[in-house]
């Protein structure tokens, strides 16, 4: 009898001696299922993937993916530590940076406010309640440069959660970097860019969707020619998978990262 006979031979054992009479005492609370509406079995076991282990689990660092995104995954190097943060003024959000890095994070993440998410002046009427709230007020590249004082961006990535106005907190910090001497090729992390999250859940958008997507695919089109001197260097789009979820929807709807 080969491994695998002796695998179906005990998990049919296991069904019926432990399983089954457990169940008839004290049943499943709910329906276990995927956001898919994929039925999720009890156990899993080689049993599910001997047929097709390469289309289904496959190594790590290469497609499907499903055992992580890289070969080595953490044994070599531990997730990047960022916490999302931003509020009232550069100056405020610079000090707030300051400390974080202090405290061991390794990466930043920025929160904007909305008047910077839609593109709008502080000074602006619709704009003033809101400047500083939900995050930092970043209208020009002054505040870009203040909001990096005295922090290596060559060395720590950062991570810009803004769509609508990605093209110009985008050309802000690129500006900031080359006037201290920064190539902008060596720049690391993320920018959301993402429009389309913002028409299906959040509603931050300027422009209508085609043009909006032509802004996100512009930035598309710069970042990998300009901003990529290793594989992944720059990660010029994020998809938002939790904002489709709660709209409701599912991972294909979502679809996959980059």
């Amino acid at each position: 009898m080969g491994n695998t006979e002796k695998i179906k031979e005990k998990y049919d054992e296991w069904v019926r001696e432990f399983l089954l009479p457990t169940l008839k005492k004290i049943p499943e609370w709910r329906k276990f299922a995927t956001l898919f509406g994929i039925d999720i079995k009890p156990l899993y076991t080689p049993l599910d993937v001997r047929d097709d282990y390469l289309s289904t689990l496959g190594f790590p660092g290469e497609y499907p993916f499903t055992r992580g995104i890289y070969p080595s995954m953490y044994r070599s190097r531990l997730w990047t530590f960022r916490e999302y943060s931003g509020f009232g003024s550069p100056e405020d959000t610079n000090r707030r940076y300051k400390f974080l890095i202090s405290q061991g994070q390794t990466g930043l993440s920025v929160a904007f406010d909305l008047p910077t998410q839609l593109g709008l002046d502080p000074d602006h009427e619709l704009a003033y309640p809101e400047v500083g709230k939900v995050g930092v007020s970043i209208p020009e590249v002054a505040s870009m440069s203040i909001l990096f004082d005295n922090i290596d961006i060559r060395k720590i990535t950062t991570s810009f959660t803004i769509n609508a106005t990605a093209a110009e907190i985008l050309a802000m910090y690129i500006t900031v970097a080359e006037s201290r001497g920064i190539d902008k090729a060596v720049l690391d992390g993320t920018i959301q860019n993402d429009i389309l999250k913002e028409f299906i859940a959040r509603n931050l958008y300027i422009y209508p969707p085609l043009h909006s997507m032509r802004y996100t695919t512009d930035i598309i089109a710069y970042t990998s020619k300009n901003l990529q001197v290793a594989p992944n260097k720059h990660q010029w789009l994020s998809l938002q998978g939790g904002r489709r979820h709660g709209c409701p929807g599912t991972g294909l709807h979502t679809g996959r990262r980059h």
